[in-house]
């Protein structure tokens, strides 16, 4: 194994004890505030997480570890500052999110929903997280941040859910944001989870407009795949 590998085996492992520990915290920020544990729509948040991370573990080490090597740094270079404080925020709006819902399911500030509308929103915030990971396993540039990786040879993808919407892991993002509190019973926490999936469609704009003007084939692709989001919609 020479230096390269040797470093980006370093990061990958870090990575993947940063999303262990993140799996770790959540049941943490939820049972605390609920005050109980037996919280049946709480452990099955905490599955999904474990299961996401499983997934792009398995999926995603053997095919494209020095992505999971740049997310791991703690310093990403390029990394433009209007993304920077757009991550900041979505991060402090997902731990109110579930501190709240949390606190709303001890102290009863929602009214209780029915079980069909908990699984529908269980089956759509699994269904984002998948798309997530499909479009990680599709696109070897699919970084944290928004960044173009000159160093590592950025190119388009356009294969893959990149052939029905130009960002699919936003996509599945806002799907989850927006699914989790319903799942959790909680619409206190919804109004976080909107205002962080508004923000996941302001992060979608401005992403788009920066590799439009800086990622060579971009304005090509977008000529293809025509929808940025919501296939018909935007």
């Amino acid at each position: 194994m020479n230096t390269s590998d040797s470093e980006t085996s370093r990061l990958v492992t870090r990575w993947l004890i940063r999303e262990i520990m993140g799996t770790l915290m959540v049941p943490v920020v939820l049972f605390w505030p609920a005050g109980r544990w037996d919280w049946g729509w709480g452990w099955a948040l905490v599955a999904i997480y474990a299961v996401w991370v499983s997934a792009n573990a398995i999926l995603l080490i053997p095919r494209h570890p020095q992505l999971l090597a740049e997310r791991a740094q703690r310093s990403i270079a390029g990394m433009k500052p209007w993304d920077k404080n757009l991550l900041s925020i979505i991060g402090l709006l997902t731990l109110a999110k579930y501190i709240l819902a949390g606190f709303d399911m001890r102290y009863g500030w929602s009214a209780p929903l029915p079980l069909w509308l908990h699984a529908v929103a269980l089956i759509v915030a699994v269904l984002g997280y998948a798309a997530g990971t499909w479009a990680m396993v599709e696109n070897a540039f699919f970084s944290l941040v928004v960044r173009i990786q000159d160093e590592r040879g950025h190119t388009v993808c356009n294969t893959g859910p990149y052939k029905i919407v130009r960002h699919p892991g936003y996509l599945g993002s806002a799907l989850f944001e927006l699914a989790v509190p319903i799942m959790l019973g909680s619409w206190v926490a919804f109004i976080f989870g909107g205002l962080a999936a508004i923000l996941t469609v302001i992060r979608t704009a401005l992403e788009d407009k920066t590799l439009q003007e800086e990622l060579p084939g971009y304005k090509e692709f977008s000529q293809q795949t025509r929808y940025r989001l919501v296939p018909g919609v935007w």
